[in-house]
């Protein structure tokens, strides 16, 4: 979905009352505010720690994601 949000001569703006009642903003909120090359990403404060967490678990499944297994391949590179 995409529509037009005017933003105010102060910076402000209002996102549509829809919008706000699915991303459990209605009373107020906050948002994370992403600048990226494409554009700009807003993102609930759950919607960022939820793609957080996505990421961290790619690399908590990892074999190697233990500080044991850190710490090993940090003392096989450093040749002692």
């Amino acid at each position: 979905m995409t529509i037009q949000v005017n933003i105010t001569a102060n910076g402000r703006m209002s996102l549509p009352v829809g919008i706000r009642k699915r991303l459990g903003l209605e009373g107020g909120g906050a948002v994370l505010v992403e600048e990226t090359d494409d554009g700009v990403i807003l993102r609930t404060v759950d919607q960022a720690v939820a793609k957080a967490q996505a990421i961290a678990r790619r690399y908590a499944e990892h074999p190697d994601a233990s500080v044991e297994a850190f710490l090993a391949n940090r003392h096989g590179d450093s040749g002692e």
